[in-house]
């Protein structure tokens, strides 16, 4: 047996072992997650009608009832916690990669690094505290459900933004500057919609990061059974929170509340699919204008 001949046999055996070892990771990873949407579809799909996406849980103590109300109270809170947390995440990124300079970059990245860490149920004791102080106690909201949120979402915003900003050529900085553009055009017009894609696509991440969370939001919003339209005022029902309430607060009727807190389950996985789906072809749009600046 020739050298080279020992040598490949052992390239194509140390191939074949890492194809089967990789394979198996990924069938392993797989299984459970194919399993809890197998679970959840099939379960969900007992709740999945007409009357759960048109009523609330107003007067209901049985079968019978929806989710509106929270579904609604979820698109709100995400909404004004994207409105939140976008300006000040993309507005830190910018200055962190465009202007900062000195030890105060350095410290907001390590304040941003902490924050990425920050355990869910201290962002809404924080909000929770402060709600206290302003409004007294008791007090529950949507905007302070919001406000909660956007402790959690900012950081990944501030993060994929910068990363991205970074993405932009420096040639690209130099050729606007050596036209004589002033720093915030460069920004606005060049660096900002080269970055575009990107940036939203970290947006889509920080939603998907928040939606589900629970626990700063029962501190901070509570729950209602009835429909909430002003994130101003009074408590807020959303589906997270719905779910847990159906679980945790039984009634006679067990099959009941568990079907709706299933199917409550597959609608939140149906809209962080939405929210990833929607990222990807804002993405795909923003793509040919970000080539081009690159080109």
């Amino acid at each position: 047996m020739s050298t080279s001949y020992r040598v490949d046999w052992r390239r194509r055996l140390t191939d074949r072992s890492m194809t089967v070892v990789v394979t198996g990771c990924f069938v392993a990873a797989m299984v459970p997650l194919v399993w809890l949407l197998g679970t959840v579809v099939t379960k969900g799909l007992a709740r999945f009608d007409w009357t759960f996406f048109t009523s609330s849980m107003r007067g209901i103590v049985g079968d019978g009832g929806g989710a509106l109300h929270a579904i609604w109270g979820t698109v709100l809170i995400t909404a004004a916690t994207v409105a939140i947390s976008v300006p000040i995440g993309v507005a830190t990124a910018i200055y962190l990669t465009e202007y900062g300079s000195g030890w105060l970059p350095r410290l907001i990245r390590f304040l941003v690094q902490v924050l990425t860490g920050l355990p869910s149920i201290v962002a809404g004791l924080f909000i929770y505290a402060l709600v206290v102080i302003l409004a007294g106690p008791g007090a529950r909201s949507g905007v302070a459900g919001a406000l909660a949120l956007s402790l959690l979402m900012t950081p990944v915003v501030i993060t994929s933004a910068e990363q991205m900003l970074r993405l932009v050529p420096t040639s690209v900085r130099e050729a606007a500057i050596g036209l004589g553009a002033a720093k915030h055009a460069i920004v606005a017009t060049i660096i900002l919609p080269h970055a575009a894609s990107g940036i939203l696509a970290g947006v889509m991440l920080g939603v998907c990061r928040i939606i589900g969370e629970t626990a700063p939001l029962l501190l901070v919003a509570g729950f209602t059974d009835a429909m909430n339209s002003s994130i101003f005022d009074s408590r807020m029902a959303t589906l997270p929170v719905y779910i847990y309430s159906q679980w945790q607060n039984k009634g006679a009727d067990l099959a009941a509340y568990d079907n709706r807190a299933w199917t409550a389950a597959l609608v939140l996985i149906g809209l962080v699919l939405i929210f990833n789906l929607t990222s990807r072809l804002i993405t795909h749009r923003f793509a040919p204008a970000a080539q081009g600046v690159g080109d």
